[in-house]
């Protein structure tokens, strides 16, 4: 089955935005404001610290408190959360981590792609059509991205829309699964069940404990959706309807490009393979 094009464009876009989480770089620089450095390495990919984690990509809400970073990133465990941000806080504030964050962030890509990866105009073209007149309605990462403005230099311009479009496309999935009624540790083993993975591997890095786990799995099985880590057919359907109604609401996107969106997925695709293969974002 032909996936919708906005998941197309999600699956391109994922690593040329997502890496920022991965860059050395970043790491680096949030160690300079007082977190620690990064724990180690998944494979070739250099992992986050958590609270550096979470106050670095929360700081497009300002300096908001835990509850609300919590809430607003939705899979992950709050009584892990809340703790982080108040932590990270005491180090720093929000607008030096955006610094931080951009900064590093684009010290990566120049890095694997270079100052002028192919078809980085056009990309930047496309990238702020894809995003033009997106509602901020409901989508509070998306509108904290929005509201930093953007650069002048391409590159960092091109990350920084990709970086919009996947929080656009991440506030419409939690908006999507809170409506039906999930919450985060159920939502992350229906994920990975849905995406194949291993019972319990994926919804680790939520930092859910085992008793959450288990109580999410049973709440799962009260619904008929997943029992002793099968995916049931009903399940399977809940979790494409939270995707199909997380695809309804970036309609825009693909209005804005037209007939223009596979191009952009072949300009951006290739980079982001670029950076899967240079080990700052994850394989699988």
């Amino acid at each position: 089955m032909t996936d919708a094009p906005s998941r197309a464009l999600s699956r391109a876009i994922e690593p040329f935005a997502g890496q920022v989480y991965f860059s050395p770089e970043c790491h680096r620089g949030y160690a300079a404001l007082g977190f620690r450095p990064s724990p180690g390495k998944s494979g070739d990919v250099e992992m986050p610290d958590g609270p550096a984690y979470f106050c670095s990509r929360g700081a497009a809400l300002g300096q908001a408190p835990g509850e609300v970073i919590a809430a607003t990133f939705g899979v992950f465990n709050p009584a892990v959360v809340v703790p982080a941000v108040q932590y990270g806080w005491t180090l720093t504030d929000a607008s030096r981590l955006r610094a931080a964050r951009a900064e590093g962030a684009l010290a990566q890509l120049r890095r694997v792609l270079g100052d002028a990866p192919d078809g980085l105009g056009r990309a930047v073209q496309l990238l702020g059509r894809a995003v033009d007149g997106l509602a901020v309605a409901g989508k509070p990462l998306f509108a904290g991205l929005v509201a930093e403005g953007l650069p002048e230099e391409p590159l960092a311009r091109a990350w920084q829309l990709a970086d919009q479009l996947r929080e656009y496309r991440g506030d419409a999935h939690v908006n999507a699964w809170a409506a039906e009624g999930f919450d985060g540790a159920q939502i992350g083993l229906l994920t990975e069940l849905y995406r194949g993975f291993a019972p319990r591997s994926y919804v680790r890095s939520r930092a859910w404990s085992d008793d959450d786990l288990t109580a999410g799995e049973t709440r799962l099985a009260q619904r008929g959706l997943a029992r002793d880590g099968v995916l049931t057919e009903a399940g399977r359907a809940a979790r494409e309807a939270i995707e199909t109604a997380t695809d309804a609401v970036c309609a825009p996107i693909v209005a804005n490009l037209g007939d223009d969106l596979a191009e952009l997925v072949e300009l951006v695709g290739p980079w982001s393979q670029q950076l899967r293969d240079a080990g700052a974002f994850p394989k699988a």
